[in-house]
């Protein structure tokens, strides 16, 4: 089978198509997905030019849509022909999706939502997981609260954005001037052009901030904080002095994806609560480009790569 690796750490030069990687056998509590689609994440070229540690030759990614190809001893609640959507990073105990077929833990696999096409689901695993564990699981995000949201044009901004819609929360958002229109369009009540507007002297008294960005913008947004408001990102770890000053909470997340929470994002999906938006799809030949289109930053939404036509 086809499959894009790395055998040392670096730019895109370095991931490599193996088109004679073996085709593995689903070992006891896994899965054999045929994939259909990956989508493509910045844990991806970290893990590339050598953040994580790892073992070479080492196949790249983690979102995977498609079908289930073998079951492994154990496993039930499966069947082969099943369309299913996960995680499979190496990071992970998979064996890397960035493949033409994915062994995944079936504690990492749900249902794909049936609503929509394998590109759009390989798009949503660990973005909308994330999205959904910060505003659901550590915010507890509900209506009538307010939400600033750091990057809502990206892959977790842009579910970030619809979800908070849903759950009844006013939504402000930090965009760049081309995307403000597109994110309210998603549900965003304010959109903040991030280089030519502050938000801290735009927004007071939140109840919580979504920080996908991190660096300063993630120490000016304690000032969009009332007390006892809690602040969430990907990037930064909590900052004691901050939470003390300000009296807010800091939570630093690592996204856990799971299939309880991958069942929920489904059913969010099929009911048209919330959309996957597809910035540009590349073929699994070119992933290591599709890794530096995603680095030069400010998509609209996802970058996937596409295995099989659907």
């Amino acid at each position: 089978m086809k499959a894009a690796q790395i055998n040392k750490y670096g730019g895109s030069e370095v991931v490599e198509i193996n088109k004679n990687s073996p085709k593995p056998a689903a070992p006891r509590g896994q899965l054999l997905v045929e994939v259909y689609a990956a989508g493509v994440n910045p844990i991806d070229w970290k893990i590339r030019e050598g953040y994580i540690p790892l073992k070479f030759p080492a196949t790249l990614g983690g979102d995977f849509s498609g079908f289930v190809a073998d079951i492994g001893e154990g496993v039930s609640g499966f069947k082969k022909g099943l369309e299913v959507y996960g995680y499979a990073s190496v990071l992970g105990g998979g064996s890397g999706s960035f493949a033409e077929f994915v062994l995944a833990d079936t504690k990492f696999i749900a249902v794909k939502p049936k609503t929509i096409t394998h590109i759009e689901a390989g798009a949503l695993p660990l973005t909308g997981v994330s999205a959904w564990q910060a505003l659901v699981d550590h915010i507890g995000i509900s209506r009538g609260k307010k939400i600033l949201i750091h990057g809502g044009a990206g892959g977790i901004g842009s579910i970030a954005i619809q979800l908070a819609r849903h759950l009844g929360a006013y939504v402000a958002t930090t965009v760049s001037a081309k995307d403000m229109e597109y994110v309210k369009e998603l549900g965003a009540d304010e959109a903040i052009d991030y280089k030519n507007q502050k938000f801290e002297d735009m927004l007071h008294n939140y109840d919580a901030v979504f920080d996908t960005v991190g660096s300063e913008t993630y120490i000016r947004s304690f000032k969009v904080l009332k007390k006892g408001g809690t602040i969430v990102s990907m990037l930064e770890q909590p900052r004691p002095e901050l939470m003390e000053q300000y009296g807010v909470n800091a939570i630093g997340q690592l996204t856990q994806v799971n299939s309880e929470r991958l069942s929920k994002l489904a059913e969010l999906i099929d009911q048209r609560v919330t959309k996957v938006h597809v910035d540009k799809t590349f073929p699994l030949e070119q992933a290591g480009e599709a890794l530096e289109y995603l680095k030069s930053g400010h998509l609209r939404g996802k970058v996937v790569l596409k295995m099989k036509k659907n």
